[in-house]
């Protein structure tokens, strides 16, 4: 090291390629930078946008950019995992779904100066399945927006309340995440001090999170006070009775969480009973909290027009039927009528060839 300096740092290292150094590091924008850095500290780790953001003081939309941006580059190359179509329930085997999903990784560059790079998998959440909703109006020009709301006394006002509720002094970034909510979504103050009050009190004061949460009502058609905290309460109910369900104490749910309750409830419009059938079955399948595996069966349930728990149990019984008619039932070549097995209950099991040789042999002796 030069200029008169040495390095303090003398721990685990990261190893940069110089291929990234000399070519692609001096025409990146510096951000982009950190978020690639960071990605190389953490390789072979499970890592998820929102995590990278918090650790960077990022939005989730820079860190997106980010890796778009290497993705063009050469540097990163995304690759998806898909899920495979279960067998019972709309569901996947507990074997592969153990080894489903996508898991964050960086990808090695090529010591060539061609620059190519062996795939990276897709972040888990951008794994979640896709949704329709209500389309987010372009956050546009922020500087300008910032400099026309500098006059805005209401807004002024809103900010240092925000701040007061949040415990924290805003960054540029989170002024103009306000400034958007108020400026483009229409937010009134009211609503946006109770959004600050609600995600103070759950203890999630970061700007990624709260964004999250106003494009939810937003998307959700809330205007007042009033419909956000009958919204919140509607959703923390049905939120607590999944997590009971799948044994998680402790915590919060995480994003992706979030967002497949959030498909579970708004876009199926289950009620908690027919979610929480569908997380005990989860369990008894998997011996896990798997949300994915949970979707799959919700998926199912609702392809099959399910509404209500008897709807289940009308689906289970038409399964076990054609499970029953595609495995058959063994023929009788004799009178059985003099032996034990007289009242036995024919089922339709796959019994493979040895057990049913062996279930013979006893008749016999």
């Amino acid at each position: 090291m030069s200029l008169g300096y040495k390095n303090n740092i003398n721990a685990a290292m990261t190893a940069v390629s110089n291929i990234f150094i000399d070519e692609y590091m001096e025409t990146a924008n510096g951000e982009y930078v950190k978020v690639y850095l960071y990605l190389l500290r953490h390789e072979g780790e499970n890592m998820e946008i929102p995590d990278i953001a918090d650790t960077l003081n990022h939005t989730e939309s820079d860190v997106r950019r980010a890796l778009a941006y290497w993705e063009r580059a050469g540097v990163l190359a995304p690759e998806r995992e898909l899920m495979e179509e279960a067998e019972n329930s709309g569901a996947k085997s507990a074997e592969n779904l153990q080894n489903a999903g996508a898991t964050s990784r960086l990808g090695k560059m090529n010591e060539q100066k061609s620059g190519t790079a062996v795939p990276m998998d897709e972040w888990s959440s951008q794994n979640v399945p896709s949704m329709e909703k209500t389309a987010i109006p372009d956050a546009g020009n922020s500087y300008d927006r910032m400099k026309r709301l500098s006059a805005d006394e209401e807004f002024s006002a809103l900010l240092y309340a925000v701040q007061q509720y949040l415990g924290k002094t805003f960054s540029t970034i989170e002024c103009e995440k306000f400034a958007y909510f108020y400026d483009v979504l229409h937010m009134s103050c009211e609503l946006l001090e109770y959004l600050a009050e609600y995600c103070a009190e759950g203890g999630h004061t970061s700007i990624r999170y709260i964004e999250k949460v106003a494009l939810n009502w937003y998307q959700a058609g809330i205007h007042t006070q009033d419909e956000a905290r009958e919204h919140s309460m509607k959703y923390s109910k049905d939120t607590s009775a999944v997590m009971k369900a799948f044994g998680i104490m402790g915590r919060n749910a995480g994003t992706a969480e979030q967002e497949f309750m959030r498909r579970w409830f708004k876009e199926f419009d289950f009620d908690s009973a027919i979610v929480t059938e569908a997380c005990n079955r989860t369990l008894t399948t998997t011996g896990s909290a798997s949300f994915p595996y949970a979707d799959k069966i919700l998926t199912g349930w609702k392809e099959n027009g399910v509404r209500t728990l008897q709807d289940v149990e009308i689906l289970d019984k038409r399964r076990q039927e054609k499970q029953k008619k595609s495995a058959g039932t063994p023929k009788q070549n004799r009178n059985t009528s003099g032996n034990r097995f007289n009242n036995f209950e024919q089922r339709s099991y796959n019994y493979d060839n040895y057990v049913w040789a062996d279930i013979r042999k006893r008749e016999k002796s």
